[in-house]
């Protein structure tokens, strides 16, 4: 072998290396801005499907609204003002969450819900004619239950404190105890209740049983403390300051 092939062959193979680097860059883009619509359809329908089941859970009180009555729009949480620049239908809250330029990470004192970071917006649903006093809120929620991620919608009465209709989508716990958060009828005691007292604080809370009829307090549910608790944190915290309490704060005065 000759000096000038020996000292060829570190540079041949770099540019091997560097060609096949440049290709499979190239191929990995044009697969995602191909499959991109094909994301971006699947994405909306699981939102659709997610908010049929509030829907359905709104129809049984004899609110029988549709997909084409619910409007959705982002919300910057920080101060609760709708944001236009970001466009509501195609925002993934839970991408946002994982880029430090588009969310905060939560102190251990604010992080009630174990989610460690916050997304700077989330998109909210409502339904009526008027976006700053609509007659029906949806919340996206979710935090830490026992052993999983807990996901749902909540729906307020156009007052922002009266709660309507709960569905929880997406859990991990144990079945029969705590996987029952996704039963109706579980769901359904949440109905008639206020998340908040007369002075704006977060009255909410989630466990124990007999209640007295208390129109702050939800039964839990028996054999599943720590999924109860966690719905009781993750509540508290998306109605907090850190949460959606800014953004309903804006609807109660009419700000909205």
């Amino acid at each position: 072998m000759t000096t000038e092939t020996i000292n060829d062959t570190p540079a041949r193979a770099l540019g091997v290396a560097l060609s096949v680097a440049f290709v499979c860059a190239l191929a990995v883009s044009l697969a995602a801005v191909t499959l991109r619509p094909f994301y971006l359809a699947n994405q909306e329908q699981a939102r659709v499907g997610r908010l049929v089941a509030i829907l359905d859970a709104l129809a049984v009180q004899g609110r029988p609204y549709t997909l084409d009555d619910i409007e959705a729009k982002t919300v910057r949480l920080d101060d609760g003002v709708y944001d236009d620049s970001i466009n509501a239908d195609e925002f993934d809250a839970v991408t946002a969450a994982l880029e430090t330029a588009t969310s905060i990470t939560l102190e251990p004192g604010d992080d009630i819900a174990g989610i460690r970071r916050r997304a700077n917006h989330a998109v909210v649903y409502l339904i009526g004619d008027s976006t700053a006093q609509p007659d029906v809120v949806i919340l996206p929620v979710y935090g830490l239950g026992y052993q999983s991620t807990l996901r749902g919608y909540l729906a307020l009465d156009g007052n922002a404190n009266d709660i309507v209709a709960l569905t929880f989508y997406e859990q991990g716990e144990t079945p029969g105890l705590g996987g029952r958060i996704e039963e109706p009828g579980w769901q359904a005691l949440w109905r008639g209740k206020q998340a908040f007292a007369a002075d704006g604080a977060v009255a909410i809370s989630v466990g124990g049983s007999d209640h007295g009829g208390s129109i702050h307090q939800v039964d839990g549910i028996s054999g599943a403390t720590q999924t109860t608790l966690g719905v009781d944190a993750l509540m508290r915290f998306w109605w907090g300051e850190r949460g959606f309490g800014p953004y309903l704060k804006r609807i109660r005065e009419g700000q909205g």
